[in-house]
């Protein structure tokens, strides 16, 4: 046993510091997560990394209304859901963490340009947990500059017991960092990006993690630098892979392609080419996405702020148990064909701020350790 000396001479026996922060992967058994909030979300602001990234008709409504609160239509359904989504997770024994709440209005600037803020919805997004370390992500939204302080209160509790805490720099976010000339590519045009390699800027929910191996979307919202910022900084004990999209706009991984546990991968068809994934992907069952259940409430239509593909956004409990929204009736299916256990639970409404299960949660804790699995 590790033993100190007191002043007095005396022998005290070193307490082990054990983290509360462990997360190796998307599948492990489930003991900690984090789970974001509505209160005081506003729209995000109609800078062009963000106009880029929304789909159809939310794209012009949210040009016109960037900067206003959500109105009460919008968020009282998905506040109901987020209420029971939470019950559900405790109902499993999970424990759930959760932001401050704070006032996403507040206007604030750096010495380049000025912006309100988006929401605290979405924790995936801001930050990743890669085993007892949490990385807070150079998040190339400038409404999204100061996300990670509602969540402060937090990642200081857990650096307090153990954990190790980590901020990617903060980027400048100045015109260099972004095409002034960029448009979406037509259907089967070499893939384009609106972000320079200025400087270093991702989101943690471009990645997803298999032990050793981390696997990336380039994005509108991560660039090469980012990536290669993030290579360095984990060094040799971990892989990064980059894994090559179809989509025309793409942001965040968890649409595209996710595993459910070793040697299970979801992907979805439109985006992903199987034939075109990193050689040790192929090994794995490749696990093809059905078609998402159309969304007909006019509502939810306009107001999104994902693609169709959102069914594919869900969460493991473990390797056998998985969160899906019981609209997806295609996906609950899907799921029981490949021999998991899909657990229902609504969450339609809270797309338009931003996600769904796996985007709303951030998985602190999952029993487990670090492993390679190719």
């Amino acid at each position: 046993m590790d033993m100190k000396t007191s002043a007095g001479g005396a022998h005290i026996a070193a307490q082990e510091v054990v983290s509360p922060v462990s997360s190796h992967n998307e599948w492990d058994p489930l003991e900690e997560i984090i789970v974001g909030r509505l209160e005081g979300s506003v729209i995000p602001s109609n800078h062009p990394v963000v106009t880029c990234n929304i789909p159809g008709m939310a794209a012009w409504g949210q040009t016109i209304a960037a900067g206003f609160r959500y109105p009460q239509l919008m968020v009282a359904p998905a506040q109901r859901e987020l209420d029971g989504f939470v019950a559900l997770l405790e109902s499993l024994g999970i424990t759930v963490t959760r932001p401050a709440p704070i006032n996403h209005k507040t206007r604030f600037s750096s010495p380049d340009w000025s912006s309100r803020g988006f929401c605290n919805t979405c924790p995936r997004d801001s930050m990743l947990v890669i085993g007892e370390e949490i990385i807070e992500t150079p998040m190339a939204w400038p409404c999204r500059y100061f996300e990670t302080h509602s969540y402060r209160p937090i990642l200081k509790d857990y650096f307090r017991r153990g954990a190790r805490w980590t901020s990617a720099p903060k980027p400048q976010l100045t015109n260099e960092l972004f095409d002034p000339d960029f448009r979406l590519p037509e259907k089967g045009a070499p893939m384009r990006y609106i972000l320079t390699e200025f400087e270093p800027v991702f989101d943690a929910a471009d990645f997803f993690r298999c032990g050793r191996d981390l696997f990336v979307t380039r994005s509108n919202v991560t660039n090469a630098s980012g990536i290669e910022w993030l290579r360095r900084h984990l060094g040799e004990g971990y892989r990064i892979h980059e894994i090559e999209s179809r989509c025309p706009n793409p942001m965040h991984i968890d649409t595209t392609i996710l595993p459910l546990g070793p040697g299970k991968l979801l992907i979805n068809p439109e985006y992903i080419d199987p034939d075109r994934l990193p050689d040790i992907l192929k090994k794995w069952d490749i696990l093809v996405a059905p078609e998402p259940n159309p969304i007909t409430e006019r509502v939810l239509s306009v107001t999104s702020l994902c693609g169709k593909w959102l069914s594919m956004n869900i969460l493991m409990i473990d390797e056998k148990r998985v969160i899906v929204d019981p609209h997806h009736t295609n996906m609950m299916r899907a799921m029981e064909k490949w021999g998991l256990e899909p657990i229902p639970c609504p969450f339609l409404h809270y797309a338009a701020f931003g996600g769904a299960f796996h985007c709303a949660t951030l998985d602190v804790r999952r029993r487990g350790t670090l492993e390679s699995y190719f």
